[in-house]
């Protein structure tokens, strides 16, 4: 048996525990993972307490999680991309990675970079798309400026240091505690709260050229305030706002797959964009790393670790 997360109806971090089940068994085009870390997102909490179950409906029980990194354990008959032993990252489209074995299909996966960190490429996969897509969404150019709100969480991090990397000035929207960390991955930090828009205008006298929403709560309407081009607004959140402002809403589903993986992971790995990790909590804590996520004041990703899990030994479901 191994264990994993599982809910049996809709709910909050209460109806979350972990339990013993059968490891899974790759089909001939799939692959068999030994899960070290897995992230956990805030879209999984919508997932959870029901607010999608039109858009995507739980099947009880339910398994949970996306983002992982572990090593292969047993590739199917016609996978030969991977072998047993390989180092890899990747996704799971079924909510399974939060488990200590995960199988997903071949083409899910990635080889993780030699000196990428188990913890940081457990959680890489969903933020990391998430930040590329909303980043390619808005077309960013040397010598533009882009606002990123959310800019220190798990998503608006990566995306700020995504777009300062083609040369854009980027202005991060984040709490005051977070300013410092923002200056010195090369972004203008700006509090959020009563006087923002003055703040930003006063930061960006020109122009601001495009706009990311990471955080919701009527940034959309805000990025319309200043005069940025609905065509060069995302949000990844707002989806109502962002449909009746004309604005993208690009997002994981548009960047998910292995070729913009590996190159986010490649970023991270050499260094060219930091990844903040927030916390790090065992498999059996999951109850407790969703209630820190839940708050939306954390710098970066929080991750599942299977690792702790196992070297703390099984103390009994969540």
């Amino acid at each position: 048996m191994s264990r994993a997360v599982r809910f049996d109806e809709y709910g909050d971090v209460g109806v979350l525990k972990v339990e013993d089940v059968e490891p899974p068994q790759p089909a001939a085009d799939q692959v068999l993972v030994e899960v070290v870390a897995a992230g956990i997102n805030p879209g999984e909490i919508s997932i959870r307490d029901g607010v999608y179950k039109e858009q995507w409906p739980a099947t009880f029980p339910s398994g949970q999680g996306s983002d992982f990194a572990g090593r292969v354990i047993e590739v199917g008959g016609s996978v030969t991309e991977f072998a047993v032993d390989d180092e890899v990252l990747g996704w799971s489209d079924w909510r399974s990675s939060q488990a200590e074995y995960v199988v997903v299909p071949a083409d899910h996966l990635t080889h993780k970079p030699a000196a990428l960190d188990w913890i940081r490429a457990g959680g890489l996969f969903v933020a990391g798309v998430t930040a590329f897509a909303s980043v390619r969404a808005v077309q960013p150019a040397e010598g533009e400026t882009v606002v990123v709100s959310g800019a220190a969480g798990g998503v608006g991090s990566l995306a700020a240091q995504l777009a300062r990397n083609t040369g854009a000035k980027v202005i991060g929207i984040a709490s005051e505690d977070n300013a410092a960390w923002l200056r010195s991955i090369g972004v203008t930090p700006i509090a959020y709260g009563e006087g923002l828009e003055k703040r930003l205008r006063d930061a960006a006298p020109d122009k601001i050229d495009a706009f990311i929403d990471t955080y919701g709560s009527g940034y959309v309407d805000l990025a319309l305030k200043l005069q940025v081009d609905p065509a060069r607004i995302n949000s990844i959140i707002d989806y109502a706002g962002a449909k009746k402002a004309g604005a993208k809403t690009e997002g994981s589903a548009d960047a998910s797959d292995a070729e913009t993986l590996a190159f986010v992971a490649g970023e991270v790995a050499w260094g060219r964009v930091l990844m903040p990790v927030a916390a790090i909590y065992p498999l059996e804590a999951v109850r407790e790393a969703y209630t820190e996520l839940g708050q939306r004041h954390t710098r970066g990703k929080i991750v599942v670790s299977m690792q702790l899990a196992r070297d703390a030994g099984r103390q009994g479901p969540a």
